[in-house]
């Protein structure tokens, strides 16, 4: 790297804009890394590789998309029949939302099980969450563009949900629909809202790098880095090559749903063109909302978590405030947890019941693709109260009542076999 700020041309750009060396301090030689991260670190550069597959692809879609509620479908047909490989990029884009909130998905459990949310990546860890939320919404507003009977009816379902606020609910509801119906006017709204929503991801990636690098990834140990000479390597070429392969894996697996299964996240009624006159017999939303959707629905009149504030509010009303819950609750992560401790590696009870909560999401999961009937309401409500018991009641008690493992002296101490003893934690 140093010969490179020997040639006269990057000389004269340093001298006017040093990002040469800006990139070699973020993501280069000048940028000590943790020398034993492991590949669960990748899904953080795999989930901004997916990331910028959905911008530069959804700019190209939104060349020949039509905002109409009389052309959307059509359009969407054209690009899939008669523009050039306009079916590969649709079903890149498609795909694409689900590989995104993959690669999230793992990093985000990845980071719970590390303690990545601990002091002091506390900051880190909250832009996270709202990244999710803002991919959330962006999604959401992206799977009733094709107009088919799932985006319609999808979009009528969700955007109701907001009448059941008191006072302001109908007024919400009005604003996102701009008028009194899923109407021209709402796919307009979400169209230029789509568009919107993913510089704001952007945005938010942005500040959740300048995070990052202000105190530096966490490691599977989650111990501090004493010393950058024994505990660091630089990111380039290490990381970078590992992150190479990563990205490598990543695509093989990508494409291959691309083009042998393009469908298998999808839904067979959204190529059905929407009619407000027939309701589907079960409207399901995308996997990645499933477990809300589970928590959402899991409030009803009998529920026993909704039994003791029906005086309160309706049980509408309770599920929508869960559903978000569920989601804003993880903001509170960085104070639920008191253990000192970072890495459930070295806290037998919290690594424990951090599976069971993710077995718990998995079930939530299935209960939301589901028609809530029969014994399905029932494991969806148990399945609901188990995942805010276990934020709310197990991650503090447990955490502060465990006593964890002894824990390496040093980073280099866990990597290296004639490291130092480990010492017994706090």
């Amino acid at each position: 790297m140093s010969k490179l700020y020997e040639n006269p041309v990057v000389k004269w750009i340093e001298f006017r804009m040093p990002i040469i060396s800006f990139i070699d301090h973020s993501v280069g030689t000048g940028y000590p890394t943790p020398k034993n991260l492991n590949y669960w670190w990748n899904f953080g550069s795999l989930a901004g590789m997916a990331l910028v597959i959905m911008i530069a692809s959804g700019i190209v879609l939104a060349m020949h998309y039509t905002p109409h509620v009389d052309h959307a479908f059509n359009s969407v047909e054209r690009i899939m029949r008669d523009v050039n490989y306009g079916w590969l990029i649709r079903y890149i884009h498609m795909n694409g939302g689900s590989a995104f909130f993959i690669a999230v998905y793992i990093h985000m459990f990845r980071g719970m099980y590390f303690g990545s949310y601990k002091y002091p990546r506390e900051l880190l860890w909250i832009i996270g969450v709202f990244l999710i939320l803002a991919m959330m919404a962006t999604a959401f507003m992206g799977y009733v563009l094709p107009w088919g009977q799932m985006s319609f009816w999808g979009a009528t379902v969700i955007t109701n949900l907001f009448s059941a606020i008191p006072y302001v609910g109908d007024y919400i509801v009005t604003l996102l629909w701009g008028g009194f119906s899923v109407d021209n006017p709402t796919l307009n709204r979400f169209y230029s809202l789509h568009y919107l929503m993913p510089f704001v991801i952007f945005a938010l990636v942005f500040l959740h790098l300048w995070a990052l690098h202000q105190h530096r990834s966490n490691n599977p140990t989650g111990v501090d880095i004493k010393n950058d000479e024994t505990d660091c390597i630089p990111f380039h070429p290490y990381y970078t090559m590992k992150d190479l392969f990563g990205i490598g894996i990543f695509m093989l697996l990508f494409l291959g749903f691309v083009f042998f299964a393009p469908n298998f996240f999808g839904e067979p009624d959204n190529y059905i063109e929407a009619n407000p006159l027939v309701t589907p017999p079960h409207i399901v939303p995308e996997w990645y909302f499933l477990p809300f959707y589970a928590i959402l629905r899991a409030f009803t009149a009998d529920f026993f978590m909704y039994i003791p504030i029906s005086w309160l509010m309706s049980a509408k009303l309770a599920g929508v405030i869960a559903m978000f819950a569920s989601i804003l609750l993880l903001i509170f992560l960085p104070w639920l947890d008191g253990c000192k401790v970072r890495s459930m590696r070295f806290r037998p009870y919290s690594a424990m019941f951090f599976w069971i909560f993710f077995l718990d999401c998995m079930v939530l999961g299935y209960i939301g693709a589901k028609s809530p009937e029969g014994a399905r309401i029932i494991i969806g409500q148990i399945a609901t109260f188990w995942y805010f018991f276990h934020l709310v009641v197990i991650i503090p008690v447990v955490s502060r009542l465990e006593t964890p493992k002894p824990i390496p002296d040093s980073i280099a101490a866990s990597v290296l076999k004639d490291g130092d003893a480990p010492q017994a934690a706090e």
